[in-house]
């Protein structure tokens, strides 16, 4: 499977972007997807997550009400709808699969970039003040 990120750009505070993750392949409806973010010198940061069927989403606490993470299982693709979007919300966003079929029975191992085996190439956010 691979995965393409695209909807990245520049912003003012405030505004919105909604990304993109489309990812190849015909089993994409049993993949666990998320989004992660990464600044320079940073580790890469969990952002929110959604189940095979959309059903259950996770989210960091910074993106909690600004942020909505959603599925088309027969487009293939994984949004990240970015609200009130804030200075630091800068970064670079990936999209990531797990693509295994054992289940994350845990937030911390949901939020874990080594639990997910396939990564998007990133998409730049810049939000300006």
């Amino acid at each position: 499977v691979q995965l393409q990120a695209s909807g990245g750009g520049v912003v003012q505070a405030g505004g919105s972007l909604r990304l993109s993750c489309a990812a190849s392949g015909r089993r994409f409806s049993s993949y666990f997807m998320g989004w992660f973010r990464q600044t320079p010198g940073k580790e890469r940061e969990f952002v929110a997550a959604i189940s095979f069927s959309g059903g259950n989403t996770y989210y960091v606490d910074s993106a909690k009400g600004r942020f909505t993470i959603s599925r088309d299982n027969v487009k293939n693709t994984v949004y990240l709808q970015m609200d009130s979007l804030k200075p630091e919300d800068t970064a670079l966003y990936y999209c990531a699969a797990r693509t295994t079929s054992s289940v994350l029975t845990s937030l911390r191992a949901r939020s874990t970039p080594s639990s997910y085996d396939v990564w998007g190439q990133g998409t730049q956010v810049t939000v300006s003040s």
